[in-house]
Formats: structure tokens, sequence, C-alpha cells
């Protein structure tokens, strides 16, 4: 596997892993590799600086390695998904207000009309938002924007 820092044609600097060199290549011809951010598909390497080892230093104490996550490379229809996905998430930021860790206790007093009705966004745990189901309180995570998981 070979990482590689990306750059597209507006700027943005994102990076990726890849079989090898041709793999990398043959991606980009197909117009596969796009940026995260705008979805460019012209895409090109960024320089890099080498991470090579010194022999004159300390050997580094053993670092764990970081935990693996699932990764799919993705065809036109995915690649369609995910803008989908970045403009729903873009929707709701612009439409809803961040009510922030309130957010359990504010949706509920809405629901009994204590508060204002208005579309709210923020923060519970997955125990909270399933309490909020039970109760006939509908509620739905809001998924991460695709360039927070790169």
């Amino acid at each position: 596997m070979i990482r590689y820092a990306l750059v597209c044609d507006a700027a943005h600097e994102f990076e990726s892993w890849f079989p090898g060199a041709q793999a990398y290549e043959q991606q980009v011809k197909r117009g596969l590799v796009t940026c995260p951010v705008c979805n460019s598909a012209r895409v090109s390497k960024a320089i890099m600086a080498p991470n090579v080892a010194r022999k004159d230093r300390d050997a580094p104490e053993a670092k764990s390695p970081a935990p693996a996550q699932e990764v799919a490379l993705l065809d036109e229809k995915m690649q369609a998904l995910r803008v989908m996905m970045r403009e729903m998430r873009a929707k709701i930021m612009e439409e809803t207000t961040d009510v922030g860790a309130a957010f359990p206790d504010e949706a509920r007093k809405i629901h009994e009309g204590e508060a204002e009705a208005r579309p709210i966004r923020g923060e519970a745990s997955w125990d909270e938002a399933r309490a909020l189901l039970e109760d006939g309180i509908e509620v739905m995570p809001i998924p991460p924007a695709p360039e927070e998981r790169n």
C-alpha cells in the first residue's frame, strides 16, 4: 500500500491510499479519485516529504498502529451519493439551530409544546437518541461529511 498526498484543481489537499503507483494512475485516468471537498476529479499528487528512518537516533518507541476502518473505492453512483450526502448535511446545518448538548432536553420541550417549534440539531448519546425515539420524538443522526472520514 502507498499513501499519496493529493491536491485538486481548487487547491484542496487530502490524502488517499492505493495498492501501488499503477493503481493510482489507473484510478485517476478513470476519474475515480475525487476531492472529498469539492468532488473534482482533476486531482494530482502533491509534494510530500519522505519518511526516512535515521540510524543516528535511538530507536523510536513502538507505536500501536491506527485501527483499521472501512473504506471503499467509489464508482460513479457512489460518488453521486457522496455529493448528495454533502448537500444534505449542508442543508441541515443551514436550516437548523445548534443547541449543543442541550439537544435531548430541548427536543423534549419542543415535542411537549414547552418551547417554540423549530428545527434543531445538537449532541445526544445513543441512549438519549433511543429514548427520544421511544417517546415518539423523531430524531435522526446527521451523517458525517465525507471529508471528516478521510
